[in-house]
């Protein structure tokens, strides 16, 4: 059975990433955008991997073009953006797909283990994804899902 320790991507520096350097750990996959109307989450992100992060938790951030061209940037200029603007100290990854044809996998599996309310479509920038310690997915949250409403699930998972 497939978990989010299946799958490796790329940092923003180009780096491969085993996601099973997460093990053991409860994690909150978001796909993330810099010109969207909700890329102020960022900071309620930030807040969660500073609160949790020493218990066990880790935000990863990845950042997708489809919806609205609203992550035009190289992956430098998302680096930047993410440490200049937010302060981000979680890991963020290159750009991918979790739409369409060349949905990333790690997204179809995601999609497939939490359909959500739109049938296994990613709604737009900032859906949440909790993954348990087990690396299984427990929970799907909408966009406009606040971080900080997510903190009692967090609470929970760890």
């Amino acid at each position: 059975m497939t978990t989010l320790y299946d799958f490796t991507l790329p940092l923003l520096d180009g780096t491969e990433k085993p996601l099973a350097d997460f093990a053991g750990k409860v994690v909150l996959v978001v796909n993330v955008a810099s010109k969207c109307g909700l890329t102020p989450q960022y900071e309620g992100l930030e807040v969660l991997q500073r609160q949790y992060g020493d218990k066990g938790f880790v935000v990863l951030g990845f950042p997708c073009n489809q919806f609205a061209g609203q992550e035009p940037g190289t992956s430098e200029e998302i680096a930047q953006f993410c440490s200049m603007t937010y302060g981000v100290s979680f890991p963020v990854f290159e750009r991918i797909n979790v739409n369409g044809r060349w949905t990333h996998p790690l997204y179809k599996w995601l999609k497939d283990s939490a359909p959500g309310l739109m049938g296994g479509v990613i709604k737009w920038n900032f859906t949440k994804f909790l993954i348990g310690r087990d690396g299984k997915v427990i929970e799907r949250f909408a966009p406009q899902f606040e971080p900080k409403d997510i903190a009692e699930h967090i609470e929970k998972a760890l």
